[in-house]
């Protein structure tokens, strides 16, 4: 009995330590997008049902956001209405924050129960093919991008500096995000471009 409590012990170790070299593996992989370069178009439905196309956002600041509400990193921002509030702040000052659900299984009618449920006021994209993933690399969820008015990328890679799916630690992480869109408002360059993400892996159908 003692032998087989030792190897299931052995076997979870290196169960977890598989999940953890395989969620760095994938953030290690930065897709095909580059920051300066023109950002991919894309046309996705929304909870609605209404097509909402990246062009149409042409002159202004656009942040895009990879999300999984199943996902515990994702729900760290959000159970508590971090995500929420953020989004809305920066709405305010002209920019556009778009959520994009690559995920398997997520159709139109999900996403707008988990907009109504966590009172998200902004369009959930609909990309359960991955083509959108595809063209920018998205890895994780949350997986953030910014695309300055130009139409090129400003930013890409975590939320924050916290790694957990600690909702206690969003409070006291940084958040790049926030730290790049106050850069570029006011006319500076994004001083931390490329940050390495974290969360749950992107599984489109």
């Amino acid at each position: 009995m003692r032998k087989s409590v030792i190897t299931l012990s052995t076997l979870a170790l290196v169960t977890a330590g598989m999940c953890v070299w395989t969620t760095r593996a994938v953030a290690d992989d930065k897709g095909k997008v580059k920051i300066g370069a023109p950002a991919p178009t894309f046309a996705l439905q929304d909870q609605d049902g209404k097509t909402v196309d990246l062009a149409q956002f042409k002159g202004k600041i656009v942040v895009l956001e990879w999300f999984n509400n199943d996902c515990p990193y994702v729900k760290k921002h959000y159970t508590q209405g971090y995500m929420q509030k953020l989004a809305d702040k920066w709405e305010e000052k002209g920019v556009v924050w778009l959520a994009i659900n690559t995920t398997k299984g997520k159709d139109n009618a999900a996403n707008k129960a988990i907009a109504e449920e966590w009172k998200m006021d902004r369009p959930i994209l609909n990309d359960t093919k991955g083509t959108a993933a595809k063209a920018y690399g998205a890895k994780t969820t949350p997986h953030m991008f910014i695309i300055n008015a130009e139409g090129n990328l400003a930013y890409m890679g975590a939320i924050d500096s916290d790694k957990s799916s600690d909702p206690s630690k969003v409070e006291g992480a940084t958040n790049y995000v926030s730290k790049a869109l106050s850069e570029m408002l006011v006319g500076t360059a994004v001083s931390e471009p490329e940050t390495r993400p974290y969360g749950c892996g992107v599984h489109p159908e």
